[in-house]
């Protein structure tokens, strides 16, 4: 992913879920010299984007993030390790809350 792929994909990542116009994504994307100097910057590689499956488009000329993209980020981790601590050791079970992935339980029993 080249450097205007990414300033898109950030910027769409900003509006989860919502579709945004493409003029609306040149504008916000790459600022306004570019967008006063190239207005249509952003039009080809939202065409690009759409071809490698990132972004998807109601066929109006609004864009969004893929929904996989966005809900793939989302990941559970503890707010530090002394928290983990003081949560395993009350003795409680936190399992239906607390999602640990096994390879992390590793790391932190260590």
């Amino acid at each position: 992913m080249n450097s205007d792929e990414r300033l898109i994909v950030d910027y769409l990542r900003s509006w989860p879920r919502h579709f945004v116009s493409a003029r609306e994504v040149a504008r916000r994307a790459g600022g306004k010299r570019r967008f006063r100097d190239e207005p249509q910057w952003a039009y080809p590689i939202l065409t690009r984007l759409v071809e490698q499956e990132l972004v998807e488009t109601d066929g109006l000329g609004h864009y969004r993030l893929v929904a996989k993209l966005i809900e793939g980020k989302k990941r559970r981790r503890w707010l530090s390790p002394q928290m983990r601590r003081i949560l395993e050791r009350s003795g409680k079970d936190f399992g239906e809350v607390l999602d640990i992935p096994d390879d992390e339980k590793e790391i932190h029993e260590r």
